[in-house]
């Protein structure tokens, strides 16, 4: 599988509150975004629903939402601060090694959820595009190199 190749700008975290009464944060807003692109093809450095990459997809989500965001995969990885997965929530990124060539991080996702110690996010990959992968699969998991927070 191919992957692809973000600073924190948030103007205003407007909450309003559901029947439920949860919170709706600029993090839910950022993945609803990101999932509205769920099915679109992959396309190297693509950013709109013809096509995106994974850090385009990223980019793009924060973007909608007024966050600002660097553009690729490894300027994301140098921004926002480290977290360990048990403090994984929604909106964080996950980032990935997945060539063999130099270098470290190639590709990222976005946590979509957490539920029962299975970590989902969505990202676009060269042979499916955008979908939503859980990180418990073998593949991800052994990729996976660091999750940070950049909300």
């Amino acid at each position: 599988m191919i992957s692809c190749g973000s600073s924190k700008n948030v103007t205003s975290t407007t909450k309003r509150t559901t029947t439920d009464t949860k919170e709706i944060t600029v993090a839910d807003k950022i993945v609803w975004t990101a999932v509205s692109y769920k099915g679109v093809r992959y396309k190297y450095g693509g950013t709109t629903n013809k096509g995106m990459d994974c850090s385009g997809l990223i980019h793009t989500a924060f973007k909608q939402r007024n966050v600002e965001i660097p553009r690729t995969s490894r300027e994301m990885y140098a921004k926002g601060y480290d977290i360990s997965l048990r403090k994984v929530k929604r909106g964080d990124l996950l980032f990935f090694k997945t060539a063999r060539k130099r270098g470290k991080v190639n590709h990222v996702g976005l946590v979509t959820s957490i539920k029962n110690g299975d970590i989902r996010f969505i990202h676009a990959t060269s042979s499916r595009g955008v979908i939503v992968t859980s990180l418990n699969q073998d593949y991800w998991n052994k990729a996976f190199i660091k999750a940070k927070r950049v909300l």
